[in-house]
């Protein structure tokens, strides 16, 4: 649709340009017959001549002001409005000096030239030098014009490009946290599974010794997942990133002392949750703290000292959370990239749920997510 239009647009202009030489042509004939019409045939041919380089692409520089100059010169007034077009083109091609000098150039030479279609009668002065003198000032306005809408047309084109990459890059940022995340989660349950495991093992004399076996494989199964767990997935780590404490944070802390960190911040924050974190997997807990964390941040910035509401219910068949807030003052003296609900989109869709950020009504805010779960669990919550 859009080459299409863009196509159209660019032909309008060309048809509007061929009717108005044609015009000019005819103009040229009438006026030549107006004077008498002795030279009529010769006028024709000279403003057919001119018109069909002022028309052809290849002919428009530099000959069709060349041969428009020479005719009007000669001339005079039938020419003058094919005169007008070519420096009106050579203007819009920010080519003024040249327009400048094809004018006096056709009228300095009209002076010496046929006489009956002068234009330096007494009635043809005005539009002498006013028609060249229009054609050549609307030409700079027109060509300045074009200019800056090309150039606003490829700041704006820059500008969406620039934020279809950063869009991506926070898309690629937010999987690679995911990513990072279920790393620690995993090689922590790992390490849980290999410690229990060495520990039975070593009352290996009171156990079967099919158990033992059982036991000594289970060990060595884990700390070789965990291996590779850590060759696979330990990659996507960012070097700035914090420790790996820190990044289990999600999980071991949970949401509310989320809530308490905002509160000792002076935020005023209600949180109430239905059903346990244990209800819903892993990934979901992680979703629901980053949705949180950013929400918080999000009002702490855009309506600071306003109240937040935070609404989770982790039991099946869909993990909930909603986070809403009025209208505050906008803090001035914090910078965020802008991106952080493009990750959060991410991140939800991935787990194959939907976030909705937007107005609620009277200035509010509201963040909403819901993510399904997975068909493995029970509505007890736990896996089947």
């Amino acid at each position: 649709m859009g080459p299409v239009s863009s196509r159209e647009g660019r032909r309008w202009p060309a048809y509007g340009r061929g009717v108005l030489v044609a015009l000019c042509v005819v103009a040229a004939a009438s006026n030549d017959m107006s004077f008498g019409g002795r030279h009529l045939a010769a006028v024709i041919t000279a403003a057919l001549v001119c018109g069909t380089a002022l028309l052809v692409p290849r002919l428009r520089r530099p000959v069709a002001p060349l041969l428009v100059t020479v005719a009007t010169a000669w001339w005079g007034w039938p020419l003058l409005p094919l005169l007008a077009v070519a420096l009106f083109d050579l203007a819009v091609d920010r080519r003024a000096r040249v327009a400048v000098g094809c004018a006096v150039a056709a009228l300095g030479g009209n002076l010496l030239s046929y006489r009956a279609t002068s234009l330096w009668t007494a009635q043809a002065y005005a539009s002498t030098l006013l028609l060249p003198v229009l054609a050549v000032l609307v030409g700079l306005w027109l060509g300045g014009r074009r200019r800056l809408v090309r150039a606003l047309a490829a700041d704006v084109e820059h500008l969406r490009v620039e934020s279809q990459l950063r869009e991506e890059a926070a898309r690629i940022a937010e999987r690679s946290r995911i990513a990072a995340e279920m790393h620690d989660v995993l090689a922590h349950r790992l390490s849980l599974i290999a410690l229990h495991t060495g520990v039975l093992a070593t009352k290996g004399d009171t156990l079967p010794a099919p158990v033992v076996e059982r036991l000594g494989l289970l060990r060595t199964t884990s700390v070789e997942a965990l291996t590779d767990l850590r060759d696979v997935l330990g990659v996507l780590r960012d070097p700035d990133a914090a420790p790996a404490d820190a990044a289990l944070t999600p999980v071991m802390r949970e949401v509310g002392d989320l809530a308490d960190e905002a509160r000792a911040a002076g935020q005023h924050v209600e949180l109430t949750t239905d059903g346990l974190p244990e209800q819903a997997p892993t990934t979901h807990r992680l979703a629901v703290h980053r949705v949180v964390q950013e929400a918080l941040t999000n009002a702490r910035k855009h309506a600071d000292g306003a109240p937040v509401t935070v609404r989770i219910d982790y039991r099946p068949p869909a993990t909930l959370v909603e986070v809403t807030n009025p209208a505050g003052t906008p803090r001035t003296d914090t910078v965020g990239s802008g991106y952080g609900l493009v990750g959060l989109r991410e991140r939800v869709t991935t787990l194959g749920g939907h976030l909705h950020a937007g107005p609620a009504g009277a200035g509010a805010w509201r963040v909403a997510a819901r993510i399904p779960h997975p068909l493995g669990i029970e509505q007890n919550g736990t896996p089947t």
